[in-house]
């Protein structure tokens, strides 16, 4: 079992769900990545989600887009990405890491060469947003073969026939987008997205994190009672954005620690 799928087994033995912040690596400037991933733990993240820098994205809204821009000037790059993963690992053995991105990084560096560099780094899950199922059977079956997960992303709009396609190559967990829209929308329904997690859950087999739109405690607290993950990225990456270097990881600290009581009062 990978270390994503301990944390879930250790979570529900606990009645807890996972908390994933999100930021990306390389923002503000590469020197912070690391420091702030210990800070996400030490204010109570379960798993990490690590976004490589893309010059062309298609999910992130303006924030995301705004923060790997802010890396790209510092060159940062996905073997930039796992290195920092490395460091990460020297002295955090246990949380697991999941990197978001794009294909075209990993497509430039080979599906074994980066599923090698990426086990070597301490890399637990990969989440491509624009890899569908029809095409990457092949780079699921070479991360499987180094260990780690190949996560998926389904949505508001995915026919309920393409959980079970889905469901044949995901591992880790499934993440759903709970709005029609790009991180850091608003307007998440929270009735539909409590409708359609079951179902997700019934094809997969997985835990289901809700990712998109969530942007406080109250909403956290509110999707954590049906989901099995809370998955935060665009509010964590303002607060990066917003605030003084100085006083900028334990801005994110209070911010997530905020969340993460609100989860739990449940």
């Amino acid at each position: 079992m990978s270390r994503i799928g301990k944390t879930f087994t250790q979570l529900k033995q606990q009645g807890k769900k996972a908390l994933i912040p999100f930021i990306t690596a390389g923002d503000p400037a590469p020197s912070h990545t690391v420091p702030l991933m210990h800070k996400l733990v030490e204010a109570g993240a379960d798993i990490l989600e690590l976004g490589v820098p893309f010059s062309d994205p298609m999910a992130d809204g303006p924030t995301i887009q705004r923060a790997s821009e802010r890396a790209l000037k510092h060159g940062v790059g996905l073997r930039d990405v796992l290195a920092l993963v490395a460091e990460f690992r020297k002295t955090n053995p246990d949380t697991p890491v999941v990197l978001m991105g794009y294909a075209n990084p990993i497509e430039c560096m080979g599906y074994e060469a980066f599923a090698q560099a990426a086990e070597t780094a301490g890399v637990d899950g990969v989440l491509t947003v624009d890899y569908p199922p029809e095409e990457c059977a092949g780079l699921a079956a070479t991360l499987q073969q180094h260990g780690i997960d190949m996560i998926f992303l389904l949505s508001p709009t995915t026919p309920d026939s393409r959980f079970r396609q889905v469901a044949k190559l995901a591992q880790g967990f499934i993440y759903y987008v709970s709005l029609k829209g790009v991180t850091g929308s608003a307007n998440l329904d929270l009735h539909e997205v409590s409708r359609k997690i079951p179902l997700i859950q019934a094809a997969a087999n997985l835990p289901v994190g809700v990712g998109f739109g969530i942007r406080d405690g109250e909403t956290a607290r509110a999707v954590a009672r049906f989901s099995d993950a809370v998955v935060i990225g665009s509010r964590i990456v303002e607060e990066i954005e917003n605030s003084q270097t100085e006083a900028m990881t334990q801005n994110v600290f209070t911010l997530v620690k905020g969340i993460r009581a609100a989860m739990d009062s449940n």
